[in-house]
């Protein structure tokens, strides 16, 4: 919603954190990968069906409605609209979507003090084509579920991995 805090602070993130990594993974409905941004949240999902995609992300929101409202003492909404969604289907179009979410900063220009987004799940991601100079935090429960699909898993990595400069188109 307009005129909330930024989504990018770290007292902010903690609490995403916290809350994705409590309703990542629940009744057919994982969260694979997700990205920050100041107003809103980028995330690639599998879901068995369309009932547990629509029944977890639901979930999940309220989840983050709940946890950020206590952060900033206030109620009401925190989401303006629903979510948008896209079923990639090829290897291309994963990998694609895994290049968009993980480097979506770099897209809008944000300037990084770091290789990988810190706002991201990159730092779980295994499909960079550099080193990551920097690791897991320690003590951070881990936020995101492993991918079971196999596109999600190992198809996208035909078309080479990952690089943590790229700029998604």
């Amino acid at each position: 919603m307009r005129g909330l805090p930024s989504l990018r602070s770290h007292g902010v993130y903690g609490v995403l954190c916290a809350a994705f990594a409590k309703g990542c993974e629940r009744n057919g409905f994982r969260l694979v990968h997700y990205s920050v941004q100041g107003n809103h949240l980028h995330m690639i999902v599998e879901a068995t069906d369309r009932a547990c995609l629509s029944r977890g992300l639901q979930g999940l929101l309220v989840r983050i409605a709940r946890a950020l409202n206590r952060l900033w003492r206030r109620v009401g909404k925190v989401f303006a609209d629903r979510y948008h969604d896209h079923i990639p289907r090829t290897p291309r179009e994963v990998r694609h979507a895994l290049a968009y979410v993980l480097n979506n900063a770099r897209r809008h220009g944000v300037r990084l003090a770091r290789e990988i987004d810190w706002f991201t799940s990159g730092c779980w991601f295994d499909g960079w084509r550099e080193k990551p100079s920097s690791s897991v935090p320690s003590g951070v429960a881990r936020p995101v579920a492993r991918a079971r699909n196999w596109l999600l898993n190992l198809g996208w990595r035909r078309h080479g991995l990952i690089s943590q400069y790229e700029v998604p188109g």
